[in-house]
């Protein structure tokens, strides 16, 4: 006689209160409200000024003008900060979990300096200077990097301090390379430094289209891996006593960073904090659970994007503040507080 095994158990988080489940509900869609309102300030509020008739127009309108093609650009901008905005909170989120380090970022692992290398060494070596070009080879880069970092962590064997540790020695190697490039070559150097702070004002239909497949496939695979890496937050031991696959979940939590973060860095050049402080935040008022973090790291996370991108427009116009600066000035307070809180947290 065939005696049937029990189910393999899941790994879940603690189940919340009923009551604090539709408050987290109630909070997901005011973050979509909120977002709606900084996507509409995105294409309404520029360095260049415009009328409402003239936003309106460019919008629904289509009558060749100056406002038309001005509310064109922003629309592709507003709609390229929200596909990296999210891809960044998603990845950043990903990666704390995965590391289960709060303030761990995909700068942690090499992701950015990947990307980057890699795209220093298309404008340098094979003479690429189109975006159309050079998306190709940072997001080559980014998941070279990836793999580089899963392998040198101990790949079967892996752990969180292990991936941190070969992410910063590979990225202090891969900014030396992008260093030694730059100063020597100086077109290089032209070339690369509108790119490498970080912006979205080269954002164009043709950008979005090429980046869009793979931000949308690393986003569904982010999504998915909330229940495996609740399990992985509670340790090894436990994890492996829930059920969970620790390699194959720590291997699918690498891809989807690299791809989000590759084709992210690809499209707009690092964009710094983002990933590190949205979903920092974020954990502050959903708890631990994976569950809730990735999807409002998915909303919140384009809104600190596109509001940094509409301070930049406005400070210092008629010129612009690129979107990378601002999210360096905004963040980098924001992580010397968040540093000494966990020092002080510990003490």
């Amino acid at each position: 006689m065939l005696v049937e095994s029990p189910p393999e158990p899941r790994a879940e988080a603690p189940p919340a209160p009923p009551g604090r489940r539709a408050i987290r509900a109630v909070g997901l869609l005011l973050s979509l409200v909120v977002l709606v309102l900084v996507a509409s300030a995105s294409i309404a509020i520029g360095a260049k000024e415009l009328s409402l008739a003239q936003v309106w127009h460019g919008l629904f309108e289509d009558t060749g003008g100056y406002g038309d093609v001005v509310v064109a650009e922003r629309l592709s901008r507003t709609l390229l900060g929200l596909l990296a905005g999210a891809a960044l909170g998603l990845s950043g989120a990903v990666l704390q979990a995965l590391t289960r380090n709060p303030l761990a970022d995909p700068g942690l692992l090499g992701i950015n300096a990947g990307a980057s290398a890699a795209v220093v060494t298309a404008m340098t070596f094979f003479g690429v200077t189109s975006l159309s070009g050079y998306v190709w080879f940072a997001f080559a880069g980014a998941a070279a990097v990836g793999a580089l970092v899963w392998v040198l962590g101990g790949s079967r064997g892996t752990t969180p301090v292990r991936l941190a540790l070969a992410g910063t020695a590979i990225s202090a190697a891969l900014y030396g390379y992008l260093q030694a490039v730059m100063i020597t070559d100086q077109a290089a150097l032209g070339k690369m430094r509108f790119w490498t702070v970080g912006s979205l004002a080269s954002a164009d239909n043709e950008t979005i289209l090429q980046v869009l497949p793979f931000l949308a496939a690393g986003t569904l695979l982010a999504l998915s891996l909330a229940r495996p890496l609740n399990a992985l937050a509670m340790g090894d031991d436990t994890a492996k006593a829930l059920g969970a696959h620790l390699n194959r979940t720590r291997a699918l939590a690498m891809l989807a960073a690299t791809v989000l973060c590759g084709a992210t860095t690809a499209a707009c050049g690092p964009i710094v904090f983002v990933g590190l402080m949205v979903p920092h935040i974020v954990r502050s008022f959903t708890g631990p659970d994976l569950r809730w973090i990735l999807p409002y790291a998915t909303i919140l996370s384009p809104v600190l994007l596109l509001g940094s991108d509409v301070v930049g427009r406005i400070v210092a116009r008629p010129s612009e503040l690129q979107v990378g600066i601002v999210t360096a000035i905004i963040g980098g307070p924001v992580f010397i507080y968040l540093v000494r809180r966990r020092r002080t947290a510990q003490l």
